[in-house]
């Protein structure tokens, strides 16, 4: 693996060097600290992305590039930082971040020009730690790994996983932060990003009216990040912020085309470029639930629920475009943009719905069909992939049985005749398409994956993991990699019962 390509970070000047300190504090007038990734003594290897690896431009694993996947005898060339930021969690303003648990080793360029950024995570403290020991445990670091893959090869904009690394130390959570702390295997992974820039980076410095660094940041991520957009355009940070607006609507609908939970969207965990980052208390839905949240942190008031997620795109692009104020300086129109993003996201979610149920455009009537078949996936608790997947084989003679192995509850004599009911509803709304019914199952199957990667798969994974068992993992690999296939049927279906209340599962912490 050459690591030779690695670059070190913009912005020199406004670099910090913390790399023997790492007491947490704040950090005015610096948005980068160099630091120090901890040396573990004994890492193991778990898995290495050779795909990605050649993609970037990185090459094949060696025996030697293990002490380089664990932040360990690093050639001198790189040098590592961490960035401070800040961000809204939970609705609130939480003042100054960053990187706690993330750091950086730079950029790399491939044979065709693309830039990749690597950054380890669970590599040790930095100064934006705050109280935390900046190590991560197995169990999150293998959940992340898998699931940023498997958003990406699902089609949907994410980071990536490149290696991911027992580090040999054990180390001390309290996964439900309820007094209950326990020792846990802890590991490091490193992932990729085109940026890792976040709402929160320009929230950060507009809250210290630091604004000819904001002005560089905003230039030097439309220079880099934003090529569609003229940078000699008097308006374009206005431009920029309309195209920030319209890739992260897009990434909402993305989500809920296959039923993806983020869990907590906070600002300093939105990308810039509108792409899935952060993966902490993340699930995909089993049961159809628009109320639903994964993170034991958002309950009772379900801020970060699925149903929501649109919304606090929305809220969150508000305290984005108050941070870039100071450089687009006109109220109205950042008004009409992000009252533009309602109008934006719920057409591009219709039109999503319509190929989901093989429809080749929306009809007005389809609004009223969608509302209809949302009580109904919930009152009925109806499994969400698995609700898709058979959809797409509807007949003529299809009955509410057929659809057994999507539902959690047991459907009375009257809830079946309502399913019934929205079958023929269906079928009769398939005869108005302008294309063939197999072109329409074509459509479906395209936007509908058979595999999604369900926290109990995760959860039994992990737990095998912890037990120097690697099977299981190695199936899940294979599946995602090809989610619109049935890699492995016995993946394909609803959550077993025995894991309905199972921590890991069906609720999550962001302990990690």
């Amino acid at each position: 693996m050459n690591t030779s390509k690695i670059s070190s970070p913009f912005l020199k000047k406004f670099i910090g060097d913390f790399s023997e300190n790492l007491q947490q504090r704040q950090t005015p007038g610096v948005l980068f600290c160099t630091v120090k990734p901890a040396e573990f003594e004994h890492p193991e290897l778990i898995d290495f992305n050779e795909k990605l690896s050649e993609e970037i431009g990185l090459g094949h694993f060696e025996a030697k590039d293990l002490d380089f996947l664990a932040g360990k005898n690093l050639p001198e060339n790189i040098e590592t930082y961490a960035t401070a930021y800040a961000g809204h969690q939970f609705g609130n303003w939480a003042g100054q971040l960053g990187d706690g648990r993330a750091i950086y080793l730079g950029e790399i360029l491939n044979q065709f020009n693309k830039k990749t950024e690597l950054q380890y995570k669970g590599a040790g403290a930095t100064p934006y730690s705050r109280t935390a020991d900046g190590r991560a445990v197995l169990r999150s670091s293998v959940r992340e790994y898998l699931m940023s893959e498997a958003i990406h090869f699902l089609g949907i904009k994410t980071t990536r996983a490149l290696s991911l690394v027992k580090t040999g130390e054990n180390v001390l959570r309290d996964e439900m932060y309820n007094g209950n702390p326990q020792y846990e295997n802890g590991a490091v992974i490193i992932r990729t990003a085109e940026s890792f820039l976040r709402f929160g980076h320009f929230e950060l410095l507009s809250a210290r009216k630091e604004f000819d660094v904001l002005q560089n940041l905003a230039d030097f991520t439309i220079e880099n990040y934003f090529p569609e957009i003229d940078k000699n355009k008097h308006e374009k940070y206005a431009l920029w912020f309309q195209n920030i607006s319209e890739k992260t609507a897009d990434l909402m609908v993305e989500w809920f085309r296959v039923g993806f939970v983020h869990g907590v969207m906070n600002t300093d965990n939105m990308s810039i470029l509108g792409s899935t980052i952060d993966y902490g208390p993340f699930s995909f839905l089993d049961e159809y639930d628009l109320s639903f949240t994964p993170n034991t942190t958002d309950l009772p008031g379900r801020r970060y629920a699925f149903g929501n997620q649109g919304k606090i795109a929305q809220w969150n692009l508000w305290q984005l475009a108050n941070a870039l104020f100071p450089l687009i300086k006109d109220e109205k129109i950042l008004q009409e943009i992000l009252n533009n993003f309602g109008n934006y996201f719920w057409q591009k979610h219709d039109k999503m719905l319509a190929n989901k149920f093989g429809f080749d455009e929306v009809l007005s009537e389809d609004l009223e069909f969608f509302t209809q078949w949302q009580s109904m996936m919930q009152d009925f608790k109806i499994d969400y992939t698995l609700f898709f997947n058979r959809l797409e084989e509807v007949s003529e003679d299809t009955q509410f049985d057929y659809f057994d192995d999507a539902f959690y509850e047991i459907l009375n004599g009257e809830s079946a005749q309502k399913f019934n009911q929205f079958l023929k509803v269906y079928r009769e709304r398939l005869t108005k398409n302008k294309i063939s019914r197999e072109e329409s199952k074509a459509l479906m199957a395209k936007n509908n994956p058979k595999f999604v990667l369900r926290n109990y798969l995760l959860f039994e994974c992990i737990s095998e993991l912890n037990e120097g068992k690697t099977d299981l993992f190695d199936q899940l690999k294979m599946a995602l990699e090809q989610p619109y296939k049935e890699i492995y049927p016995e993946f394909s279906v609803k959550r077993p019962s025995k894991f309905d209340d199972v921590i890991g599962c069906t609720s999550l912490s962001c302990s990690s």
